[in-house]
């Protein structure tokens, strides 16, 4: 059923309703005042009337014949249109439409309803003595009851009313809601061949200046842009699947062979000498981390790829990086490495995203900042940024190692790619890259400032409050597992 159908009939069946409610309060306080009016002016004339037949009563007897009968005359018209009915020393006196004696209360001081073939009258009683002493009502007046002839009038007019308003308010509330109703059609036309599966094209709508209706075209334009960003995350996920599956089985297959021929060489017939069989062993283990660090890596730039903004939380980047570097310190004690983080630096991050790219930074500079047996010296320092106005922390990273040619530096951030000596997978620096991009920061790489052999990784996030990363983590690039490695506006280092 139409909306304006449904309103037609409400409004069409509510009005009648309406008018017969209100004419039934009307009729109510009508009635109470009719009868009010109707006793006030039976007691007036009851006040006259009395008047003159205390005067008919005391000339009545005397032997004044011509005053008794002019009294008597007007006693009569003063009661005209009423029934009289008066009972003296000299006999009974009546006047006007008469009850039988046997319907007339003995006492009725107020306007009392008496009921004689089926009409109704107001009968009113009182005392009018010759003499003070005497206080039986003698005088008895009485009218037909009038007010329920008014009142059905009355009715009769509430019910023609409502008769007559149900048809006349269904048919102009019908043309009043199909005219309001108007806007509402031609968006639901705009909206009937809206597709998001077959077309890309949008709800247009212009304001109409009634709410509802703009409401919902607000709403429906909402409901599409979601739709269309859940399907672009979902092409995304299916991307980033699909790339992991296949870097995977692409960088996997090379330490895989070589594990299974290490495993043909220890099964082999032949027995190895202890120095040999250590070798190969060696060689496995050196397989199965690089297998290990390979999928870990992977499994990370998906994982970035696909983050949501309700993974970030604030962070203390002191705590994470000292954390970072103490996980160094366990698994490489060799390594040198010294630390001045600042303390009280809150960034809006994701824990685990930004811990792997501090994880990876430390990595990068303990495996390319040794020389020979030499193992690495890394310096890490965290600070805010001096910049006037900058609300930014500064995190850099140093090592003493050969340094990077700049002519390489184009392409250190590329997915797979890394040097010809390097024992990495090539996907450490895309992830610190992905991740510094995800939190709207910058990195960048280059020679020591101090002038010193080495590197420096400098890396720069805002801090809380900066930036607003709930509104901008959909318009950020996530394609650094599925699409080339090219990262707007930051610099290339190493890899």
């Amino acid at each position: 059923m139409k909306l304006s159908t449904r309103l037609a009939l409400t409004v069409g069946g509510g009005v009648p309703v309406l008018i017969v409610a209100c004419g039934w309060l009307l009729l109510s306080l009508i009635t109470d005042d009719l009868r009010q009016q109707q006793d006030a002016q039976l007691q007036a004339r009851a006040t006259v009337v009395a008047k003159n037949t205390k005067n008919y009563l005391d000339a009545a007897g005397t032997g004044q014949p011509v005053v008794e009968q002019v009294r008597r005359q007007r006693l009569i018209k003063s009661a005209s249109g009423m029934g009289v009915w008066v009972t003296g020393p000299t006999g009974t006196l009546r006047s006007g439409p008469q009850l039988p004696s046997a319907q007339l209360p003995y006492s009725a001081p107020k306007p009392l309803k008496v009921t004689v073939e089926g009409r109704d009258w107001l009968v009113l009683s009182l005392p009018v003595a010759i003499d003070r002493q005497r206080d039986r009502p003698n005088l008895w007046l009485f009218s037909p009851d009038t007010v329920e002839e008014e009142l059905a009038l009355v009715r009769r007019r509430v019910y023609v009313g409502a008769a007559v308003a149900l048809p006349t308010a269904g048919a102009a509330a019908w043309a009043i809601a199909n005219r309001a109703v108007l806007p509402l059609r031609r968006l639901q036309r705009r909206t009937s061949g809206l597709d998001p599966r077959t077309s890309s094209s949008r709800l247009e709508h212009r304001p109409t200046r009634i709410a509802e209706v703009d409401d919902l075209a607000l709403t429906l334009q909402t409901v599409l842009s979601r739709y269309d960003e859940q399907v672009a995350r979902t092409g995304e996920a299916l991307a980033t699947a699909r790339s992991f599956a296949a870097a995977a089985s692409h960088e996997l297959r090379s330490p895989l062979t070589s594990i299974r021929a290490n495993l043909d060489v220890l099964a082999g017939p032949f027995e190895l000498e202890p120095a040999e069989r250590a070798e190969v062993l060696a060689e496995l283990v050196a397989e199965q981390e690089r297998l290990v660090g390979l999928l870990s890596m992977l499994r990370t730039l998906a994982q970035g790829d696909l983050v949501e903004a309700e993974a970030f939380e604030s962070l203390d980047l002191g705590e994470l990086v000292q954390d970072c570097v103490d996980g160094l310190r366990r698994a490489h004690p060799g390594t040198e490495v010294s630390v001045r983080a600042a303390s009280g630096l809150i960034a809006d991050g994701w824990a685990e995203g930004l811990r792997s790219a501090v994880d990876n930074l430390l990595t990068n500079a303990r495996v390319h900042g040794r020389v020979g047996e030499r193992a690495a010296t890394i310096v890490v320092t965290l600070r805010q940024s001096d910049r006037p106005g900058e609300r930014t922390a500064v995190l850099t990273v140093d090592d003493d190692g050969p340094g990077v040619p700049p002519e390489r530096r184009e392409k250190i951030f590329e997915r797979f790619w890394h040097g010809p000596d390097s024992p990495g997978s090539g996907l450490g620096l895309t992830l610190v890259a992905q991740q510094i991009t995800l939190h709207q920061g910058q990195v960048s790489m280059s020679d020591r400032p101090d002038g010193q052999r080495g590197t420096r990784c400098e890396v720069r996030l805002p801090l809380t409050g900066v930036r607003e990363f709930e509104h901008t983590l959909p318009l950020l690039r996530r394609d650094w597992l599925s699409g080339a490695a090219e990262a707007s506006g930051i610099n290339p280092g190493r890899g």
